[in-house]
């Protein structure tokens, strides 16, 4: 998290408002991308921004996943926050017929920073990893494969040591290491929250170190946390799926702190595609795949 200024704080933390027509980016118009001031995560893409001639930066679309809203207490206007840190961003409006998204988000300058298209291609941190474990590693690799803005896919263990980092010891389920797959994303197109949005759909999270026919403390449900962001996403989706009930039972997921991982032996990778008329394929992976494409048609490649 990046340490803010005071009048960062009462904007951002106290919910503020810096005065109209003196923020940094009311009339910017350069390519790139507007990130969280707080916690950095991707907000707007410049296309989606438009003058609105209302004194504060104005976009009619946000990255997916980006940004969450919330009514003011008075009920009279609703707010949108960065949906990683819940950092104050300012009010969205709709009807007002400025552009064809017919939406505007009225965003405090204060709140974001601007990263140039050449900063983020030059940025070596424009794509991050996430590892996921959610049972056999055939099948949560054919399921992120899928989805648009994942640019690889491996499986691969982690949890536990390089010395038995192989398939035959970790199916012994006495290694630690849980049976994963590291995806590389572009978060520009794909969020964090979308791929656990995923990930809660492609397997079931409140089996204790099982998923199906598949037993073992190496078929467990776990997400292993890069950083602090995702931390916060992760266990933040955790409490409001238990508040909704989206399960019967208590979901079991763990949200540990990444310590590694090893890929797995080559020919686990592409497996569902290379052997996808298997009886396991069949009767396993392909319903897992045909459930994710229709639930998220429009996040496939």
């Amino acid at each position: 998290m990046r340490k803010l200024t005071e009048f960062e704080k009462h904007v951002i933390e106290q919910k503020g408002t810096e005065r109209p027509f003196s923020g940094e980016y009311y009339q910017h118009d350069a390519p790139g991308v507007y990130c969280c001031k707080k916690c950095d995560a991707p907000l707007y893409r410049s296309e989606s921004k438009f003058n609105a001639h209302c004194g504060w930066p104005a976009f009619d679309d946000e990255i997916e996943g980006a940004v969450k809203r919330n009514m003011d207490a008075d009920g009279m206007r609703v707010e949108i926050v960065c949906a990683h840190c819940d950092g104050h961003l300012g009010h969205v409006f709709e009807g007002e017929q400025l552009t064809p998204n017919n939406i505007r988000h009225c965003v405090n300058s204060v709140s974001m920073v601007f990263k140039s298209a050449d900063e983020l291609i030059d940025n070596s941190s424009a794509t991050e990893l996430a590892t996921l474990g959610g049972g056999c590693f055939w099948c949560i690799e054919a399921v992120f494969a899928a989805i648009k803005g994942v640019s690889k896919v491996t499986s691969g263990y982690a949890g536990g040591a390089a010395d038995d980092a192989n398939y035959k010891a970790v199916c012994s389920g006495m290694t630690g290491h849980a049976e994963v797959v590291q995806i590389t994303f572009d978060p520009r197109e794909v969020s964090f929250e979308s791929l656990l949005e995923v990930f809660w759909q492609s397997h079931d999270p409140t089996t204790l170190n099982r998923q199906g026919n598949d037993v073992g403390a190496q078929y467990r449900s776990v997400i292993f946390i890069h950083n602090e962001q995702q931390a916060l996403i992760a266990n933040r989706m955790i409490v409001d799926l238990t508040k909704a009930a989206a399960w019967p039972n208590p979901i079991v997921t763990e949200v540990v702190a990444y310590d590694g991982f090893f890929a797995a032996e080559d020919y686990h990778n592409d497996y569902f595609e290379l052997h996808g008329e298997q009886p396991y394929c069949q009767m396993v992976v392909k319903p897992k795949v045909d459930k994710i494409k229709a639930l998220f048609a429009d996040r496939l490649k």
